[in-house]
């Protein structure tokens, strides 16, 4: 189960914000563990949504709930002590052009010649308009100031909630796809957004979204022809080159609406490599099964210490 918010969000909503995306050089030991959580308290008398602290940190909302369980996201509670998750795992595939999870709602691009990958956020498709995952293509294509040519099924849901789309929505501040697009199909895009909320959350049509500024920085960087891989892996694991083990639990992506809507938990499927990481006789199966309940989003050591 996933939190989704409208597709449209009333623009100014929320105060705007400089984000940049988080980068680390990457281990020079072939390691997959980088950065470091960090922990703030929610000053007194606040009265700002959890989106202006996640985007101080450079993270989607998907993440926060993760990691900051009961949190309201419209006005965390003053004093609260809120963990911001930092510390990720590397996706388990190459460490080139762009890489989507999108069960972890993240963007990992590793820039050609250099030693560092960049982790942006992302919102994803709603329930019925998923966004593609196992699916490895290129950035065919880039534009500044798109239009929003919304398609016949489009207008007619948005229609059905009162909400009367024009044939096509011109470049500017109200067009959901904000001032950069880069094209990586047909259908989709990787593009910007006009309503912040809305990272780290289902709310798209299939197209995946950045925070203003980070699309800008995105676009500015990656050139057309770049590889794009999109996958969905919640469960992400690895041995590190010291010996070490780590684990990363997500919440699955629900596949349709009944799961979606339900306070069930998701079953976690397990490949048969993830398997071999969390079965090892060095492994504390204790602490793998809080964290694969626990679902928090954060990288936990689960290997027997000496």
């Amino acid at each position: 189960m996933k939190f989704r918010t409208p597709f449209l969000l009333v623009i100014g909503l929320l105060a705007s914000h400089s984000s940049f995306s988080s980068t680390f050089t990457l281990p020079s030991d072939g390691g997959r563990l980088v950065g470091q959580n960090a922990i703030e308290q929610i000053p007194s008398h606040n009265k700002q949504p959890l989106e202006n602290f996640a985007v101080k940190y450079h993270v989607g909302l998907s993440n926060m709930l993760e990691a900051n369980p009961g949190i309201d996201p419209w006005l965390p509670q003053s004093g609260s002590v809120v963990t911001f998750p930092l510390q990720v795992i590397l996706p388990d595939t190459v460490h080139e052009g762009i890489i989507i999870n999108t069960a972890e709602m993240r963007l990992y691009y590793y820039p050609q010649g250099k030693n560092v990958v960049e982790i942006f956020p992302v919102g994803i498709g709603q329930v019925g308009h998923d966004t593609p995952d196992h699916w490895v293509t290129r950035v065919q294509g880039k534009k500044a100031g798109p239009t929003w040519t919304p398609t016949p099924n489009e207008r007619a849901e948005f229609a059905a909630e009162g909400q009367i789309l024009p044939a096509v929505v011109p470049p500017g501040p109200e067009n959901p796809m904000g001032l950069y697009a880069m094209y990586i199909g047909n259908l989709f895009a990787i593009h910007g957004t006009n309503a912040n909320f809305g990272i780290g959350l289902r709310v798209s049509h299939g197209c995946v979204r950045l925070r203003a500024d980070d699309l800008k920085k995105l676009f500015n960087e990656v050139p057309v022809g770049t590889r794009v891989e999109l996958i969905n892996e919640p469960v992400k694991a690895t041995v590190e080159p010291d010996g070490s083990r780590y684990v990363e639990v997500h919440n699955p992506l629900s596949s349709n609406e009944a799961e979606f809507n339900t306070a069930n938990v998701s079953p976690l499927h397990l490949s048969q490599k993830i398997e071999s990481v969390l079965g090892d006789k060095q492994v504390q199966h204790d602490v793998v099964d809080k964290a694969l309940a626990m679902r928090a989003g954060l990288p936990v050591q689960i290997n027997i210490k000496n």
